[in-house]
């Protein structure tokens, strides 16, 4: 059953790379095996992030990509096919949050923003790598998406939006790429402690109140996300598409 695991042989791009759960997921994959891709907007970061991968033993290469511009996400494309010629595993991570309040006292140019990088640019980029997936003969796409998208809180509902819509698409494209053996999948993380959700991990009231919501009373840390998604992207996974797979310390049970 170990080697349903193994991810040896298999070329893995993960967007949001340079921390938190996509480094966290990154390097979980290049220690079963993986070839890891790691994708961000800033270098120096992501060459951080593939230095601790690489003293791990493992395989990793930085890659930038702006995935609120189709252009920049065309050329990623189009580089993974020239320099790596395949494949297997795609893990949408990259997101933004860049309005926390009110709905109704958002502006056009945040909501473009928080829609083009959550919501078009994971689509694009699946578009975008759809015949490398295809001619893997096992491609695996993992969507990170969120809790909020089921329980959109007070103050997220824009993002909460866009990761509902992450939902949708995952099972949408689930069904319609299963003929070309490819998976699709959802990760919903819950309350986990990363420099993208500092606004309530580094407030001490916010925290507790998010935590006697959660049954296990805790957030999660970033490396938590990493099995669940080892399993998706695996042979583990391959009688799992469709699915939306939650990780939130019980926090919707």
């Amino acid at each position: 059953m170990k080697s349903h695991f193994s991810l040896e042989k298999r070329i893995a791009l993960i967007t949001g790379a340079s921390r938190g759960i996509g480094e966290a997921i990154a390097a979980g994959f290049a220690d079963h095996g993986a070839h890891c891709l790691l994708v961000s907007r800033k270098m120096d970061s992501l060459e951080k992030a593939v230095d601790r991968i690489r003293r791990q033993g493992g395989r990793a290469d930085a890659l930038t990509c702006n995935l609120g511009d189709l252009a920049q996400v065309d050329a990623l494309a189009q580089k993974i096919k020239a320099d790596y010629g395949c494949l297997d595993i795609l893990v949408n991570n990259a997101a933004t949050n860049p309005y926390f309040g009110l709905m109704e006292g958002i502006d056009a140019g945040r909501w473009d923003k928080t829609f083009d990088v959550n919501l078009k640019g994971p689509f694009f980029m699946i578009q975008k790598t759809l015949t490398l997936l295809s001619a893997s003969g096992r491609g695996s796409i993992i969507n990170v998406s969120s809790v909020n998208g089921i329980r959109p809180p007070v103050n997220q509902g824009v993002y909460s939006i866009t990761k509902a819509g992450i939902i949708a698409m995952t099972k949408g494209l689930a069904k319609e790429l299963a003929s070309r053996k490819i998976r699709v999948n959802a990760l919903l993380p819950g309350l986990t402690q990363t420099r993208f959700s500092r606004t309530l991990t580094e407030n001490d009231d916010l925290l507790s109140e998010a935590c006697a919501a959660i049954p296990m009373a805790r957030q999660a840390q970033p490396l938590e996300m990493a099995g669940a998604a080892l399993f998706l992207a695996s042979d583990a996974a391959s009688y799992t598409t469709g699915t939306a797979i939650v990780c939130d310390g019980g926090m919707l049970a």
